[in-house]
């Protein structure tokens, strides 16, 4: 177990307050005045510093010697590989589900799992818990704050900052629906649904097809309420300074209790503006700054992650100049780029799309995912795929048993949106082809190429066990993105993982099995240089070199059912060593003449160092 430091319970104010520096001083106050004007930012300032002194004076002095040695290059590492969950999804008689939860993470071999996604832990009334009653309390149908410290003993932690809306169920919306005064501003309210225009409405960028407009009966009559995802999710009006400092309190309150790692959710939506799209607004940047400012302020270390499903471009934009914005931003056009190399059995598109990659700054990168909570977003991809591949995609995904869901554009026309269904079935479809072994390998194979690009990789809960798509608790709950939330039967993953011949047992030793290489070799620190070779249309393959340049690793994988026969000239990749070993299997692979030939069986992974 590692030595970790807690903050405090209660503040120490007999220690000097923290004191802002002059120039991050100005630099809140200018964004503050971007977003309310210089008298508003003028007001709202001294509540700012007080968020923070309050915060500071929660650190034990241990602490505050460490934050004076960090280095910002060291935030992320090779070592880094993030375990996204929700905190119930494993239950067992007479225990909390999060301390079952960290005795189910153990199937892993220790050491290869060292961040734990847990998704939202608080009490909730939908969406899985992403419409949030009380941002303070852990659900007690999961355990309370003792069982996520116990956590922190083992894991670097990710949680959830819901950012964007609150349950309609809330003490806040609840405050709003009785008229308190302090509240009426929380929230985006119209007297009438022709507050906002139809030409208003077919502009603003919707992620659902509900209405965005939700009616509430309240103390000052019938209101509509702005609702981007749900009639229970109701947007913050984030035009009110006060719901700001609100949420500056409750972000630096989930580092107290042991974030690490903060998910930005949805945080594209946060500044309504009608007659725009209502998204990606100089606002909403402005924000996240202001964010980015405040934890490198009082809470060094700490990370944002912006969850952003949306086009590529306009992903990359959150993380800024690499500096001021987000620290690390969801890869959402990496799933369905994964999906059409192995749909096709051709790694050409991804490989080109791969080659682009960058980041702003070294301080900032990617969170590789393939699988999420929600489903398998397209969002990212537009603009890399064409109309005809993601339509091809789609087919194929439905054909192996997956649900699709549809957003709402210019107000009257629905699009695909996401693809739901676990990756497993996604991969190899509910009924399987071709055989267990083929499946895994095939499985694996596509799994491989979130651990080799540039990045940290997100591996979520039911992508680390190849589970099956729960198609009994779709129709249950009429829900698509169920289909990938099942729960786990912590009775049987005791016996299965030690049947070497039952899938779990493959997937799990298997996927194990390369975590644990790829968190042993720094040519995957995600700070080191990443160059994508053109071998043949059936091989995506990566060069991966170490910050320092002294250590590579040559990454294949062939993405079809055929064998692939390969040759490489070390050459053309600057490397004259004749020996090399493939880290994957142990085998000796030697160059002749600048050249090494071998033949890559179906969905064969090579790690060649």
């Amino acid at each position: 177990m590692r030595t970790r430091t807690f903050y405090n319970t209660d503040p120490d104010f007999g220690k000097p307050l923290y004191e802002l520096p002059p120039e991050k001083k100005e630099r809140m106050r200018t964004r503050l005045a971007f977003l309310y004007g210089e008298k508003e930012a003028a007001r709202f300032m001294p509540e700012m510093e007080r968020i923070l002194k309050v915060h500071y004076a929660h650190k034990p002095p241990e602490m505050i010697e460490k934050e004076q040695h960090y280095d910002p290059r060291r935030r992320f590492s090779e070592k880094d590989l993030i375990l996204i969950t929700y905190g119930d999804i494993v239950k067992r008689d007479g225990k909390t589900t999060l301390s079952t939860l960290n005795d189910f993470v153990h199937i892993f071999d220790e050491g290869t799992i060292n961040t734990l996604h847990i998704l939202p832990f608080f009490p909730y009334s939908s969406d899985r818990g992403f419409s949030v009653v009380d941002f303070k309390r852990v659900n007690p149908e999961l355990g309370d704050w003792h069982d996520i410290r116990n956590a922190k003993e083992l894991y670097n932690l990710m949680f959830d900052s819901v950012l964007n809306h609150v349950s309609s169920r809330s003490e806040l919306f609840r405050e709003f629906i009785k008229g308190n005064p302090r509240y009426l501003n929380f929230f985006i309210a119209y007297d009438s649904p022709e507050g906002l225009t139809p030409e208003d409405r077919g502009k603003i960028f919707r992620p659902r097809t509900s209405d965005l407009l939700t009616p509430f009966q309240t103390y000052n009559g019938l209101k509509w309420l702005w609702t981007t995802f749900s009639p229970d999710q109701i947007d913050l009006n984030y035009r009110n300074p006060d719901v700001l400092m609100h949420i500056l309190d409750g972000l630096l309150f989930y580092i107290r209790q042991g974030a690490d790692l903060l998910r930005l959710d949805a945080v594209t939506y946060l500044w309504a503006e009608p007659g725009t799209t209502s998204v990606h607004l100089p606002q909403t940047h402005e924000i996240v700054k202001i964010l980015r400012d405040t934890v490198d302020s009082v809470a060094s270390g700490v990370a944002l992650v912006t969850e952003t499903n949306v086009p590529h471009e306009y992903n990359v934009s959150y993380l800024g100049d690499g500096t001021d914005e987000a620290h690390m931003i969801y890869n959402f056009a990496l799933p369905p780029l994964v999906l059409l190399t192995f749909y096709r059995g051709d790694a050409t598109v991804l490989s080109r799309w791969a080659d682009t990659l960058e980041t702003p700054s070294p301080l900032s990168t990617y969170l590789n995912i393939l699988d999420t909570h929600d489903g398998i977003g397209l969002m990212g991809a537009r603009g890399i795929l064409s109309g005809k591949e993601t339509n091809y995609i789609l087919r194929e995904a439905q054909n192996r048993g997956a649900y699709i869901t549809y957003r709402m554009t210019d107000g009257t026309r629905e699009e695909p949106y996401e693809i739901n269904a676990t990756w497993w079935s996604a991969v190899n479809g509910d009924d399987g082809e071709g055989g267990m072994e083929l499946q895994v390998k095939r499985y694996i194979a596509s799994r491989s190429i979130a651990l080799v690009l540039k990045g940290i990789p997100g591996v979520y809960v039911h992508g680390a066990i190849g589970t099956s798509s729960n198609h009994d608790l779709v129709r249950s709950t009429g829900i698509n993105r169920d289909v990938n939330r099942g729960m786990i039967d912590s009775a049987a993953m005791k016996g299965e993982p030690r049947d070497p011949r039952c899938r779990l047992s493959l997937v799990t030793r298997r996927g194990n099995h390369l975590y644990a290489i790829r968190t042993a070799h720094r040519a995957f620190h995600p700070r080191g240089a990443q160059r994508v070779l053109s071998i043949a249309p059936q091989i995506f393959s990566s060069l991966r070199i170490s910050p320092e340049g002294d250590e590579r690793v040559l990454t294949l994988v062939n993405v079809t059912g055929r064998d692939c026969p390969v040759e490489i000239s070390t050459d053309s990749f600057d490397i004259d060593k004749t020996d090399w070993i493939d880290l994957v299997s142990g085998k000796e692979v030697r160059a002749q003449g600048g050249r090494m030939n071998f033949l890559l069986k179906p969905y064969d992974i090579l790690w060649l160092k």
